[in-house]
């Protein structure tokens, strides 16, 4: 994998997560909360640069003694009234400091002055700006190359497939009672639920206009790793292109796709259907999405520079949706937590006492690090 390739994927990481601040940076200015810092990436500063109220740019290379005097301390200098904007060291994460965000501070254009609707919205739009941008990377995705609808491509030999009477052509519409509206919904139900030894599959096909339900018995096959499964014998999707409004419609299924596809995969490691050894941190996706843009742009295989940025876009929409979801979890130092508390208070008429909840968030921001540890020393020993 190319050093190229790398900083693609880096690129992508950091589209994601300058998105998700400015979610929580646009709608804290809209409800006239004082950000203090709006920043990509996480250590120490390498760039950073502030208007004075006159509306001078003044730059700062790396973390200078008068950024750490005053920004560090919240003490911003009265001739400073714009955010301060910085690039740092480590290119995963970002943040959007803002006034009165710890602590409670007596000023206006505090955070923690304003009301609990405000603050949820604030905290909210992080999440809810990753689901809008998973959107919107779905669309050109979908203008572009069209949806994959859950079309049969393939059915081979003497599989319970053929036995039953399934054609190449068929459109999936259910499987056991699960509609079926785009090709991910098949790989994702495989995927999930799988055929169990000895339980009936029930499929509805759109055949000619017409549907059908066909019922059929899984069998013990080998996929093309060698790995053993109970299967039917199909192989399916097909990409189609589709007019303005299909693009809006199968864009909208396409993310929903994903969202449920994590939603599903953390169903899968609380009920131990899926292994933690297969969750990978931010290295091993960047290294897995690394192989990957490189590998669509490989002209001897059909791609190229354009295959390479549908890669990325598709990459965009997995990751958006990802961050999306998991940012919503009520975990302490999530945004989900902290959504969580303010929920709490409004149903008390009064905020929680901000010691005992900053005790929670501190035990939460320690297990996450512990836990980001734990990822990625798994994602290093993977690489080697």
């Amino acid at each position: 994998m190319s050093a190229w390739t790398i900083f693609l994927a880096i690129l992508v990481f950091s589209v994601i997560i300058l998105f998700h601040e400015f979610g929580h940076f646009i709608v804290a200015k809209w409800n006239k909360v004082k950000v203090l810092e709006f920043s990509l990436g996480m250590g120490p500063r390498l760039i950073s640069w502030v208007k004075t109220s006159e509306g001078r740019k003044i730059m700062f290379l790396k973390s200078s003694a008068f950024l750490e005097e005053h920004w560090e301390r919240n003490l911003r200098p009265p001739s400073y009234q714009e955010a301060l904007y910085s690039w740092k060291l480590l290119p995963f994460g970002g943040s959007c400091m803002m006034l009165g965000e710890e602590e409670d501070i007596a000023d206006d254009s505090s955070f923690s002055r304003k009301s609990v609707y405000a603050r949820m919205a604030i905290i909210f739009a992080g999440p809810f700006f990753n689901f809008i941008l998973a959107f919107i990377f779905s669309v050109i995705l979908t203008a572009v190359m069209g949806y994959q609808s859950p079309q049969i491509t393939v059915v081979a030999d003497n599989t319970p497939a053929q036995k039953s009477g399934l054609q190449v052509g068929d459109v999936v519409k259910e499987i056991n009672g699960k509609t079926m509206t785009i090709d991910g919904d098949i790989s994702l139900y495989t995927a999930y639920y799988g055929f169990p030894k000895g339980e009936d599959v029930t499929m509805v096909v759109e055949r000619d206009g017409q549907e059908k339900t066909i019922v059929m018995k899984p069998e013990l096959m080998k996929d093309a790793s060698g790995n053993e499964n109970y299967r039917i014998g199909i192989n399916h999707g097909k990409w189609e292109k589709v007019g303005i409004l299909g693009n809006l419609k199968y864009s909208t299924y396409e993310m929903k796709y994903w969202i449920e596809t994590v939603v599903k995969s953390l169903q899968g490691l609380v009920t131990k259907r899926f292994k933690a050894s297969d969750v990978s941190g931010p290295v091993g996706i960047v290294s897995t999405m690394g192989k990957n843009i490189e590998a669509s742009g490989d002209k001897d295989n059909g791609g190229g520079p354009g295959m390479m940025v549908m890669s990325m876009i598709y990459w965009c929409i997995m990751l958006s949706a990802n961050l999306g979801v998991m940012n919503l979890l009520p975990i302490p130092a999530l945004d989900g937590g902290r959504l969580l508390f303010l929920i709490i208070e409004w149903i008390r008429r009064k905020p929680m006492n901000p010691k005992y909840e900053g005790y929670v968030n501190m035990a939460g921001f320690m297990l996450l690090m512990l836990l980001m540890v734990v990822i990625l020393g798994h994602d290093i020993i993977n690489l080697f």
